[in-house]
């Protein structure tokens, strides 16, 4: 009852990077494909946001084409909270955001486009999947 380490998949979506975004940019995460797994929850991490005006707006694509050629924006019914509430601001150093998929097409990726950003903004996704078909979920992830 206590075991998610083996129901758990966590896929790196947008790696920390060693130098910050430090304009409007969109950052697009990996693609990420759902094949085995019925859980798809989204982890934004935020660094210390240098611009003291910025804003962070997060938006959700999906589609059945591996490279996301067929992308649409996944309505709210297929979200588990909000694009608002997984979008910030030049005030939220350092936390998490989180958003999760519960559409039915087999790959999903997120985007962050900042608005007013001069300074340095940096930032990861982290996707992680759950309620595997088979599980264990192998460990270190493959």
């Amino acid at each position: 009852m206590r075991d998610q380490v083996n129901r758990i998949h966590p896929v790196m979506g947008l790696a920390p990077l060693a130098a910050a975004i430090t304009d409007n940019t969109a950052q697009v995460s990996a693609i990420i494909d759902r094949r085995g797994y019925e859980a798809l929850t989204f982890l934004i991490a935020t660094g210390i946001l240098a611009d003291v005006d910025a804003t962070f707006a997060v938006t959700m694509d999906h589609g059945d084409a591996s490279n996301l050629s067929d992308a649409v924006a996944v309505p709210a019914a297929s979200m588990i909270g909000t694009l608002a509430n997984a979008s910030f601001t030049f005030a939220n150093d350092g936390v998490l955001r989180k958003i999760g998929y519960a559409g039915d097409k087999r790959y999903a990726r997120l985007t962050i486009t900042p608005a007013a950003n001069t300074g340095n903004a940096p930032l990861a996704i982290v996707a992680l999947l759950g309620h595997p078909v088979l599980a264990p979920t192998s460990n270190p992830p493959a």
